[in-house]
């Protein structure tokens, strides 16, 4: 075992090289260019003079631009994406460092319109378009906004809309119902990308099946007391008390940049000057949030300095360090100082719950997430005797068992939000961003903690609720669904290892399905790759090679099963130490997602820690 060993003191070497003076790891979240392209755009509205960061941003999106023109979302996409195309060519001519004759965006320009050009860009695009001058808003918003009124004993209220759907669609509100417009005289036309078309065309809003949805939110608006005009300013005043309540201390809007964004834009409209301090503060948010990649600029759509460093602290332990280790001890430091003891929007579904939670971001304070506080609360469990560790590691811990839904599963950030007629709205990636129901992933990384850490005694009928809730879930073929992952095999990893942990038996007929399908899927090298159509497509579908990530996930799931007894899993092993050091386009590949066909993420710590994190349990097993 010498060789795997030899590996192991490789990734941690690196991991130890990388730590950053607070403890904390700042491995780049990596989110493709739509957020470079907003960024540029938003300079340009806002008429800052960040010619230097703009040269930076134009660099790196041309360096990733086609031979046909376009943009993927990732490698194996067909062809290129519409949506992004648009956004960078937009971007590119706001720069006003690039022009419309210039080759590569006449190839751009072309992709677009062979593709049909911004009306068969998704929602989100034509939002963009519509805010900055570039496309007519539709006649009618389909959503009032006098919408954020209606109470929570309502059908349907505001807040039965996840976090993350909120923190977005909360100003979208505002700049769709007033149709706000906002150009300069450095805005560039779009018109060739029209092809003489002028007329309106949402073709999401104009979806069948949402009457009795909007007859149910126009029955309850036409039921609050006072007059119509009354209700309107009430509602804008409550939108504008929303976006400024819930800012962090950065500016941003819940550490995200697309809400951040849309917050700026949402203030404008309020009549805000461009130079207010609230705009300056929120922008200065957004331009922290930049990181190199590469040599390149790119600007993140938040940080992930908590989850880097919750993850690397817990495997530099299981591979071996112990917790008075310097660089564990750092890292826990650092989380110790990130844990939230603030209320925020989770107590209105989680009333009996007292904060202790860990969010993503390094400045996030008031948006605690389940996988966050596990993974912290794994970090710390070495630690659990010292006093200052205790007290924090019960109120996580606490939190972290009030946060189970209902039906038996946990979401990611609140509790029982997942009113499925929230999917007929006219909104893209409703389904995502709208509702945060139990997933596989999240349920089965929480029992993988739970059940690991039985002698703090969990409560036998949470584990068996979680446990009957993944064996429910379960596909046909044996896999799971990962939400925040790609994607199946990310859902069967943490599903099995959750399953293992909290008491379940390797010869479950279910669990041998799905220790089945991994095997199934494994390719002739040893490793495992999964694609992002699978996301797409709802149903696995290969990347045809493999991965690091995918590779560490299916193995460690078939380690925790089976040990080291499987033929397979010594191939996965062997592929996992000879690959480990190797430079392609494989190590950029998203791992994990934010909305199927819109938003993938390329974790650049993944690499090294669920690489590390398999080996480390393989070492631990005995042959048997």
């Amino acid at each position: 075992m010498q060789y795997v060993q030899k590996e192991v003191e490789r990734i941690i070497a690196i991991l130890k090289r990388d730590q950053k003076e607070d403890g904390s790891w700042a491995y780049p979240f990596e989110t493709g260019f739509i957020t470079d392209a907003y960024m540029i755009i938003l300079f340009r509205l806002l008429e800052w003079k960040e010619e230097e960061l703009i040269a930076k941003l134009v660099a790196r999106i041309e360096s990733r631009q086609e031979d046909n023109g376009a943009w993927k979302l990732f490698y194996d996409e067909k062809e290129g994406n519409l949506s992004l195309t648009i956004d960078c060519y937009y971007a590119l001519l706001f720069s006003g460092i690039r022009q419309k004759t210039d080759p590569h965006m006449l190839a751009a320009k072309q992709f677009i319109l062979d593709n049909g050009g911004p009306r068969k860009a998704a929602m989100f695009t034509k939002i963009l378009l519509a805010v900055t001058g570039q496309y007519k808003w539709p006649a009618v918003f389909p959503i009032p906004i006098e919408v954020v009124l209606l109470p929570s004993s309502f059908l349907i209220s505001i807040y039965d809309i996840s976090v993350f759907g909120r923190s977005n669609i909360i100003p979208l509100l505002l700049l769709g119902n007033k149709k706000f417009q906002l150009m300069t005289a450095a805005s560039p036309s779009l018109e060739e990308l029209s092809q003489g078309r002028e007329e309106e065309d949402w073709e999401e809003f104009e979806r069948g099946g949402l009457g009795n949805f909007f007859n149910t939110v126009k029955h309850g608006v036409k039921a609050l007391i006072g007059l119509p005009h009354h209700l309107h300013s009430l509602a804008i005043e409550g939108i504008k008390r929303y976006m400024l309540g819930h800012m962090e201390s950065d500016g941003t809007l819940y550490s995200y940049f697309s809400s951040t964004f849309y917050m700026i834009m949402a203030l404008l409209a309020l009549g805000y000057p461009k130079e207010d301090r609230v705009i300056l503060r929120a922008v200065n948010g957004l331009k922290a949030m930049a990181c190199r990649i590469d040599g390149q600029v790119h600007m993140q759509y938040t940080t992930a300095n908590v989850w880097n460093t919750s993850l690397i602290s817990y495997t530099l332990q299981e591979a071996g360090l112990p917790a008075a280790d310097e660089s564990v001890r750092r890292a826990n430091a650092y989380l110790l100082s990130r844990q939230q003891n603030k209320y925020g929007d989770w107590i209105l579904h989680n009333p009996h719950a007292f904060p202790g939670g860990w969010g993503f971001s390094d400045s996030n304070t008031i948006n605690p997430d389940v996988d966050d506080t596990t993974a912290s609360l794994r970090a710390l469990f070495s630690s659990y005797e010292a006093g200052n560790v205790k007290e924090s590691f019960r109120s996580g811990f606490s939190f972290t068992l009030s946060m189970q839904n209902d039906d038996g599963g946990w979401p990611a950030f609140e509790r029982n939000v997942d009113k499925k007629l929230l999917h007929l709205l006219p909104i893209q990636g409703a389904e995502y961003i709208l509702t945060d129901p139990s997933t596989p992933d999240l349920t089965g990384r929480t029992l993988e903690f739970l059940g690991r850490y039985e002698r703090l005694k969990t409560g036998e009928r949470k584990l068996k609720k979680g446990i009957k809730w993944l064996y429910k879930h379960q596909r046909k073929d044996g896999s799971w669904y990962g939400r925040w992952g790609i994607c199946y095999i990310y859902g069967t990893w943490a599903a099995l290892t959750g399953l293992m942990a909290a008491g379940e038996s390797p010869l479950h007929p279910q669990i041998k399905k799905a220790a089945n399908w991994l095997l199934q899927i494994q390719n002739p090298d040893g490793g495992w790759g999964e694609s992002c159509y699978s996301d797409i497509n709802r149903r696995y579908e290969p990347l045809g090679c493999s991965t690091a990530v995918h590779t560490a996930w299916a193995a460690d799931a078939l380690i925790a099963l089976y040990g080291r007894r499987l033929p397979q899993v010594e191939k996965a092993i062997a592929w996992l130490v000879n690959e480990g050091g190797k430079e392609d386009w494989t190590i950029a590949y998203p791992a994990g997602q934010g909305m199927a066909n819109f938003f993938y993420i390329h974790y650049h710590s993944y690499r090294y820690i669920f690489p590390l994190l398999c080996l480390s349990h393989y070492l631990q097993k005995e042959k048997s």
